[in-house]
């Protein structure tokens, strides 16, 4: 289906068309019908699918034919990453609509603030924020939203991992309550269900399966203890041909230790955590993909904001919550029928999720042991019932919080290999 088959503004399809877009995707093709005829919506489908242009669309449409000069469009969003991502998609699309719109997000008040006052103040048309950004602008008293129409929650179940859930009621208490209201996510968990009922009318639900991965993927696993990965990692570094490898960890405090590490070994690395800056972030960024270093080290909380594919290594360095986050994770590799390579690290405590994985992608991956040939001790073996429930659980190894622990603790692990 093409999008001039939708029912779309003259001018918004003029900004589709400078954007390249020809052909809608399956949850484009579901989900902007029903937007236009302003019923609200749960939509499941896995990052990268096209789902930010699936509610954009209707909404720029429904903007179009309304009076610019207030507040009609509000994006709710966990990273400042994603929030930058939405505002440029605005940007394209509704060019010729001249829409506009503004990302809040950010730590202290010096980042942008009286930018971001001077939009909230003003009524941008679309307001793409960060939950708590979005709350300390609400606690000056300035932010108006009498005129709000829509009401978008993107990437819900990353929010509610986040610990939004509470900052989020509290911003939709203080919305009209006559409003369209979608939530988009990758995963559907029993929590999104409770959660949506709260805060949606009746809503209509798509839900898309999720794609297996491509089959120029080499999906390896790994099984090693916390203490033993960071050396891991450098065994696997030197011993394949690492071109373009992005890593993902699930504590921000191991980013600096996995990044000295990898320099060590003479090859340049950098960290993005959210304890960057904006403007931090965007550096490193631009570098990577303008190919100035081959790795990037990221956390967990900005997978899915980063927007990078075409690489030749993903590392999982701790496994991903979610199942699905797996697949899109690793489809950024062997893009286009080229080949790439998937690695994945199993510790003890994180051997159900490893379960959960293998059966959403509908195969068994053989989990390798090679921590004792490398003189790293034995590896845990591979046994999810005996260790379910273990995450988070001291077992004779650093705590799960403790990653950065780890990683010290690691240098007095093997003093023979240095």
């Amino acid at each position: 289906m093409k999008f001039h088959d939708f029912n779309l503004h003259d001018d918004l399809l003029a900004g589709v068309d400078a954007m390249n877009y020809q052909n809608a995707t399956p949850i484009q093709e579901q989900a902007i019908p029903r937007i236009l005829e302003g019923k609200d919506l749960i939509a499941c489908a896995q990052t990268g699918t096209g789902k930010t242009a699936a509610y954009l669309l209707p909404l720029l449409d429904k903007i179009s034919h309304a009076k610019h000069g207030t507040t009609s469009t509000l994006v709710l969003v966990p990273t400042r990453e994603l929030a930058t991502q939405i505002d440029e998609q605005v940007t394209g699309f509704g060019y010729f609509v001249e829409a506009s719109s503004i990302a809040i997000y950010g730590g202290g008040k010096s980042e942008g603030w009286e930018q971001q006052k001077r939009a909230l103040t003003s009524g941008a048309d679309i307001i793409i924020a960060t939950p708590g950004r979005l709350i300390a602008h609400m606690q000056m008293g300035y932010v108006k939203f009498e005129d709000l129409k829509y009401l978008v929650l993107d990437e819900a179940d990353k929010m509610m991992d986040m610990g939004f859930s509470d900052d989020i009621l509290n911003i939709v208490r203080q919305l009209p309550k006559e409003r369209q209201t979608l939530l988009f996510s990758a995963t559907m968990p029993n929590k999104i269900r409770e959660f949506s009922q709260q805060i949606l009318n009746q809503p209509e639900e798509i839900r898309l399966a999720v794609s297996k991965p491509a089959a120029g993927i080499d999906q390896q696993f790994y099984l090693a203890f916390d203490r033993q990965k960071i050396y891991l990692l450098e065994h696997i570094i030197k011993t394949q041909d690492v071109q373009s490898m992005v890593l993902f960890t699930s504590q921000k405090a191991a980013v600096g230790g996995i990044v000295r590490a990898i320099n060590k070994l003479g090859i340049e690395a950098r960290g993005i955590s959210s304890d960057r800056t904006q403007e931090e972030r965007e550096e490193i960024m631009r570098a990577f993909k303008n190919k100035q270093f081959p790795i990037l080290v990221a956390t967990d909380v900005l997978s899915r904001g980063i927007d990078i594919d075409s690489l030749s290594h993903v590392v999982n360095y701790d496994i991903p919550r979610a199942a699905e986050d797996y697949v899109h994770r690793i489809g950024r590799t062997a893009r286009a029928a080229t080949k790439g390579t998937a690695i994945t690290f199993i510790s003890d405590q994180d051997q159900d999720r490893v379960v959960k994985i293998e059966k959403l992608i509908e195969r068994e991956i053989e989990k390798k042991n090679i921590t004792e040939e490398l003189g790293l001790g034995e590896a845990p073996e591979f046994d999810p019932k005996r260790f379910s429930g273990l995450r988070g659980k001291v077992g004779g190894r650093p705590e799960r919080g403790d990653v950065a622990g780890a990683l010290v603790a690691a240098a007095t692990v093997a003093p023979a290999r240095r």
